[in-house]
């Protein structure tokens, strides 16, 4: 029973005890963290709840209109050009007027534009306001017509610079642009001349312009005073006053091409035969050749006889070099030399002739049908008549100038 034996000595136990006591501390350290963890989980729990029945209440005081917004107070200072853009409604137009310090909040115009109806009608375009306007002063002046910036009105067939028609001007889109820029701010009148407009159009890279990738070579191959015809289509545009005539170019330039990317240009030509600048030639041509009822067998004759190949004889080319309306040309103008005589050329003109319409680049791209290749105006509301062969053209001529059509 002695140590040497081995008999009261348990390794083992003695090993065990110290382990117990260390087990013991870790345990109780554990415990000690979860606790912790817990009530910090508690706290932030507590802390969202806080924050969002806060915010909630926040929310629901503004909804009832109980909750305090900043407004200014009388009619504004500055004068300021503001934008709205179609599909904008009460809430993000008063978002609008606040960025461009017109309001002091958008609550201080939706709560204005409760008692006003004609709030639900603002249009797109530019609007003349003030800066530091209240709500009221601010809703009053977007709904007044004179406030907004008249849109330009581009009909089609027109041309990109004036002519002069029975002893008047008829304006070309320059001239219309220019009318357009025209604002008056702080007192004072600015406008972009026609001029102006026509130089940056001229002389301006066809990129920095807007000319969308399609018509870019074709552009660029075009005398300068020509280079634009036909992109900007007819159409209403809305011009913002002020701006650059670079930048009052580009807007309408982009405008029209997205109309002419609605009406399948460039994607929609490629059962056409022509690559879409052409398309866009034959819609301008179509337009000052016919009126709309007529417009696509115009486009059948166009077809027929670029098919031939067969001059096209139009008189509204030649006049469009001689800067002069749709009327007849003589024989000494149908017979001088020259890019868009479309007598003496084969092929179309090398750009369009003015602005085309919806419905002319329609027509060129669906055309009537048939084999047709003649027309000539026979009834004096401007009505069409069409021939197969060149005899019944002649027919049809020597009928329209004996009933006096021309």
């Amino acid at each position: 029973m002695s140590d040497d034996l081995g008999l009261f000595t348990d390794p083992d136990v003695d090993e065990r005890r110290p382990l117990k006591r260390e087990r013991g501390r870790d345990n109780s350290a554990r415990i000690k963290a979860k606790k912790r963890k817990k009530t910090v989980m508690w706290l932030v729990v507590a802390l969202v709840l806080a924050v969002g029945l806060g915010g909630a209440y926040y929310g629901y005081r503004e909804l009832r209109g109980i909750g305090s917004y900043e407004d200014f107070a009388g009619a504004g200072e500055a004068d300021v050009i503001v934008e709205v853009k179609d599909g904008e409604v009460g809430g993000q137009i008063a978002s609008t007027l606040q960025e461009n310090g017109v309001i002091a909040s958008v609550r201080a115009f939706t709560e204005a534009s409760k008692t006003d109806a004609r709030v639900t009608s603002i249009q797109p375009g530019f609007y003349l306001m003030k800066t530091k306007m209240s709500g009221q002063q601010a809703v009053a002046r977007m709904i007044d017509p004179k406030t907004r910036v008249p849109a330009v009105q581009i009909v089609g067939g027109v041309k990109l610079t004036d002519i002069q028609a029975d002893g008047k001007t008829v304006k070309g889109i320059y001239s219309q642009l220019a009318d357009a820029s025209c604002t008056e701010k702080d007192g004072k009148k600015t406008c972009l001349t026609g001029d102006e407009i026509k130089a940056a159009a001229e002389q301006t890279d066809p990129v920095a312009l807007g000319v969308p990738d399609w018509a870019l070579a074709d552009v660029k191959r075009a005398e300068p005073v020509h280079r634009l015809e036909g992109l900007i289509m007819r159409g209403v545009y809305q011009v913002k006053p002020g701006v650059s005539a670079v930048e009052l170019i580009r807007s309408v330039v982009v405008a029209s091409a997205q109309k002419l990317q609605s009406l399948g240009i460039p994607g929609g030509t490629a059962n056409t035969g022509f690559r879409p600048y052409e398309v866009l030639v034959m819609a301008s041509l179509i337009e000052k050749e016919a009126i709309e009822k007529d417009f696509t067998k115009v486009s059948q004759v166009i077809y027929n006889r670029l098919k031939e190949p067969m001059a096209l004889q139009f008189d509204s080319t030649i006049n469009y070099q001689l800067n002069q309306p749709h009327i007849r040309t003589s024989d000494e103008d149908r017979e001088k030399a020259g890019p868009y005589n479309s007598y003496v050329n084969l092929g179309l003109p090398p750009t369009p002739i003015g602005s085309p319409s919806q419905q002319a680049v329609a027509a060129t791209m669906k055309p009537e049908g048939g084999d047709i290749k003649y027309f000539v105006k026979c009834q004096k509301d401007g009505t069409t008549c069409f021939s197969r062969t060149n005899d019944e053209h002649d027919a049809l001529v020597a009928k329209a100038r004996k009933e006096g059509v021309y």
